[in-house]
């Protein structure tokens, strides 16, 4: 009979040993959970490294870290949201269709930026006479210019050339805007430094002085004219009624001489050969005429006629061309 209570039977003993091979057993079994948990560790930390871009088995997926050193790439699909602290301080400036790196353009100075000067407002004064104007006004412009040497000649009642220098050479030495033109402040300051004008200064006989006339003009009506002394004296009888300064055709257009008569009268003619008014024309030698020039009376004797006798003064000439009649006699001499 076999003694179950002592220690040294076979079981006994064995069942001891198995109680460690047991414990061993268990530990052993433990073994690969541990194998598993390494393995798991190392896949990581070859993640971590950056070894390749696939994720551990078992592992939740999760983005690989990045590199504290390296930015990371900005997604070809998203744009990440710009911060406060990218934006400019001042109003943002208005969208492009090209994304542009340059920094948006400092905003000016205040304190250097200068105001736009304010366009006047104040009308300019008004014209009174130019160029082209013709009236008893204009007369007395000139007479009160000659009177304080700024028009060199007797007045003729027609702003032209010569007088609109007269008024320039008038205003610049009174330091006005010199244009040539006669404004109310041009106007105001010539009153300012001249008397009335008198009747002979306003309206003088002749600028020159009379030739003896040809022994041609002393009989009858005649239209007594010397290229001499260029002056046109209507006669009656051998008296002399009214004079007039004249101007005659150049050298390669000269004024016809001789004895001639009046066959046509033209109040308001125009020249089909020049294209230029001819008024008051009193027509003497084809197509010559004694008449009044508008060219004469703004230039005087810088110019010259294409072979007709030019007058300068316009109320002169039209006050003979109604008392001249169509065949008085003409006497054109030196």
């Amino acid at each position: 009979m076999v003694d179950t209570d002592s220690g040294w039977d076979g079981r006994g003993g064995r069942g001891r040993r198995g109680a460690r091979d047991t414990r061993g057993a268990r530990a052993a079994d433990a073994i690969p959970g541990r194998r598993v948990a390494a393995v798991s560790l190392v896949a990581l930390a070859a993640l971590a490294t950056g070894c390749g871009p696939g994720t551990a088995t078992g592992a939740p997926e999760a983005s690989p870290p990045v590199r504290p050193t390296q930015a990371a790439a900005p997604s070809p699909t998203r744009t990440a949201p710009v911060t406060d602290d990218a934006k400019p301080r001042t109003a943002p400036p208005p969208p492009s269709p090209s994304a542009s790196t340059a920094p948006p353009a400092p905003a000016p100075d205040p304190t250097t930026a200068r105001p736009a000067p304010e366009p006047s407002t104040a009308p300019p004064p008004r014209v009174l006479m130019r160029t082209g104007s013709e009236s008893d006004r204009v007369r007395e412009l000139q007479a009160r210019l000659r009177q304080i040497g700024h028009f060199g000649r007797n007045p003729t009642g027609y702003y032209g050339s010569v007088t609109a220098d007269a008024v320039r050479s008038f205003q610049a030495k009174r330091s006005l805007p010199v244009t040539g033109s006669t404004d109310e402040v041009t106007w105001q300051r010539l009153l300012a430094m001249t008397r009335v004008p008198k009747a002979a200064e306003l309206r003088p006989p002749t600028e020159r002085p009379l030739a003896t006339p040809d022994e041609r003009c002393l009989k009858g009506r005649v239209l007594c004219i010397s290229k001499n002394s260029r002056t046109l004296a209507w006669m009656i009888d051998g008296k002399v009624v009214s004079a007039m300064d004249v101007r005659f055709g150049s050298e390669y257009t000269p004024t016809r001489e001789g004895v001639f008569e009046v066959f046509w009268k033209s109040r308001d003619h125009v020249s089909t050969l020049y294209d230029t008014p001819m008024p008051y024309a009193l027509f003497f030698s084809g197509g010559q005429a004694v008449h009044y020039s508008a060219d004469f009376a703004a230039n005087g004797y810088g110019g010259a006629s294409h072979g007709c006798v030019n007058v300068r003064d316009k109320k002169k000439v039209a006050a003979l061309f109604d008392q001249v009649r169509t065949g008085d006699k003409v006497v054109v001499y030196w």
